[in-house]
């Protein structure tokens, strides 16, 4: 849509002349693609633009706290992981690029299967994602990006919905590390709505060591319903981004502690877990 008093033929217009600046600088190669194979232009372009009416109309997302993300710098973004599929990641992408007053790009660490998928891999590192490694991580922070990370992992997205916003292990702290080395702040990040998008009451785990998967889950919709059943339920989400932890009082040296990287990690952990239990104290429905 275009502006306050702007009429729809001179949106279009604007839109037309963006379209075909785009199509000009794909075929003339005025882009460019960092090492990691992050494509700005056509993630801002296109890829952006095929999830975000998700955000805005499916799951009319709020952004709460983007203002704690520096505008400027590294910054290291943990939250919570759920909703069977991981398009938690994806909405805290559309946060910070849209709603963040400079707009920054989410370099998310992400699994090894999502680069062993066809297609899916390709294009997840066009939208600038890379493995959950800390050399990975190291590069990025170092280089000023804002990268973002899902400890809980599978077994976030993948918990029973009975297990709903009770966060699961982090694991052994190699995000605080990771900090800790480069001097970026750990961003607290809590995703409220995703855990009822797809209610996992089930698994069918033969299915899904023959295909490789970490687990085929069983929903109300799923697969009863077939292909329908994929279709996510349209629920509220809010995402809240908490007081940063600073790390840059820290000796790079001292990632190598173990009893420092375990409490950060705990602090972190504590900190989602109460803006979890908060907002959802504060919400009045799953849907509205």
């Amino acid at each position: 849509m275009g502006t306050v008093g702007e009429p729809n033929s001179a949106a279009w217009e604007r839109r037309a002349a963006r379209g075909l600046a785009f199509l000009r600088r794909r075929i003339t190669g005025e882009y460019e693609v960092d090492e990691f194979g992050f494509d700005p232009d056509l993630t801002e372009n296109v890829l952006l633009n095929v999830i975000r009416p998700l955000y805005e109309k499916y799951f009319r997302v709020e952004a709460r706290g983007l203002e704690r993300v520096p505008s400027d710098g590294g910054a290291l973004i943990v939250a919570n992981h759920s909703g069977t599929l991981p398009l938690d990641a994806l909405m805290t992408q559309i946060a910070l690029w849209d709603h963040h007053p400079v707009g920054r790009h989410l370099r998310m660490l992400a699994a090894d299967v999502v680069f062993t998928m066809p297609y899916v891999g390709s294009y997840a590192r066009k939208a600038g994602h890379t493995l959950a490694c800390n050399p990975d991580a190291l590069r990025l922070l170092g280089a000023g990006e804002v990268v973002g990370v899902w400890p809980e992992g599978f077994k976030g997205i993948g918990k029973p919905f009975s297990e709903r916003y009770r966060l699961q292990r982090f694991g052994r702290g190699g995000f605080v590390s990771a900090a800790l080395r480069t001097g970026a702040p750990i961003i607290p990040t809590a995703i409220v709505g995703a855990e009822e998008i797809y209610p996992k009451i089930g698994d069918i785990k033969p299915l899904a060591r023959l295909l490789g998967l970490p687990y085929v889950p069983v929903t109300p919709t799923f697969p009863w319903l077939g292909p329908l059943g994929l279709v996510p339920l349209p629920s509220k989400w809010y995402i809240v981004f908490g007081e940063p932890i600073d790390t840059s009082g820290y000796d790079p040296a001292e990632a190598d502690d173990p009893m420092l990287v375990f409490n950060l990690t705990d602090q972190v952990r504590e900190s989602i877990q109460d803006t979890l239990y908060r907002v959802l104290l504060q919400r009045r429905s799953v849907f509205f």
